[in-house]
């Protein structure tokens, strides 16, 4: 099989993640080249001890689309408006493939923060609980629902 050197690279996951590893060598004499994090599909893996994914990209990609679209409507339209657009063109920035990856406790309150941030810059406020009535008012699901649903439908069609 023929690998292309520049789109390829290696990275390595389990408990001895952090030790040094020999290069790999092709027949044209190159070296693969040993990277911390590689980006598969849109999702980005890091190099851990067990399977992790990085959420940084999908967090920065969230705020640019909802900065994007915050900075078009603004103030004009009325937050109903604001949301629907929030969950129908930023959300599955965000939410993109991580049915699939294992996430722990840390990354899903990551990912509600997101959304909280969002609210607070909406309606502002600081306020937790403000925001929190404001997302059952308005019937907006945190990224930890959201994902556990796909989770659970994407295992069923397995």
């Amino acid at each position: 099989m023929a690998i292309n050197i520049k789109k390829s690279c290696c990275l390595r996951i389990g408990p001895r993640a952090d030790a040094v590893c020999s290069d790999i060598t092709c027949l044209s004499g190159l070296s693969l080249i040993w990277v911390n994090e590689i980006r598969y599909l849109g999702i980005f893996i890091v190099k851990s001890r067990y399977f992790k994914c990085s959420l940084d990209y999908a967090k920065r990609s969230f705020y640019r689309a909802a900065n994007s679209i915050f900075g078009k409507i603004g103030r004009i339209a009325s937050e109903e408006v604001t949301l629907q657009l929030l969950y129908s063109k930023c959300v599955p920035v965000l939410l993109y493939g991580l049915e699939a990856c294992p996430l722990n406790i840390s990354d899903f309150r990551s990912l509600d923060f997101v959304i909280d941030r969002f609210f607070m810059k909406l309606f502002k406020t600081n306020n937790i609980n403000t925001v929190r009535f404001c997302q059952i008012q308005f019937g907006c699901q945190l990224p930890s629902i959201i994902i556990q649903s796909r989770t659970d439908s994407f295992l069923n069609k397995i």
